[in-house]
């Protein structure tokens, strides 16, 4: 079983990848209702990916015996300024969930919880490749935010699909 301390914060941070998971739903309509297909396309995908890791999250705590709490969460932005505005909040956003996860691995290190250690490492990686991605997006979006057909050709050639990682933690339900 993981540490009572650990195993309390993975249920907030279930809700914080829930939120995470609304907050990009929310800019996958936003880009749809502009008539950009790629951009929309990408954030549906990174919305069933943020509900993964809640669900990868969920197996854990059941695998490990731990209460599961799946907490409410706030609605998330909906009314954007313009093409660049939900990008820069998902890199704001993808910053602010790589110091949650860090402060998961802290607390399983303080509580020598090895195994939910070992389980957030996983994670670590993710949200290094989260941020850097959001990044390049946002760079690209800022700079031809004035010709939504250059950010589309860009999301469509660089954001394809990655495929599954083999090293991902296994998803509750699937």
């Amino acid at each position: 079983m993981p540490a009572a301390r650990f195993a309390e914060q993975l249920n907030v941070q279930i809700g914080n990848e829930l939120a995470a998971h609304n907050q990009y739903l929310a800019c996958a309509v936003y880009y749809d209702a502009l008539t950009m297909p790629q951009m929309a396309a990408f954030f549906y995908g990174q919305a069933l990916e943020e509900r993964e890791h809640a669900l990868m999250m969920v197996q854990y705590l059941l695998d490990t015996d731990a209460d599961v709490t799946i907490p409410g969460v706030e609605a998330p932005t909906a009314s954007f300024d313009d093409v660049v505005a939900p990008v820069a909040l998902a890199l704001a956003q993808e910053k602010k969930v790589t110091e949650q996860i860090n402060g998961l691995l802290r607390i399983a290190r303080e509580e020598s919880d090895f195994a939910s250690e070992q389980f957030m490492q996983w994670f670590i990686k993710e949200q290094v490749e989260e941020v850097a991605t959001m990044s390049d997006l946002l760079t690209v979006v800022t700079r031809s935010k004035d010709d939504v057909n250059d950010i589309e050709e860009y999301v469509a050639r660089e954001q394809g699909g990655a495929g599954t990682d083999p090293t991902a933690p296994p998803v509750a339900g699937a």
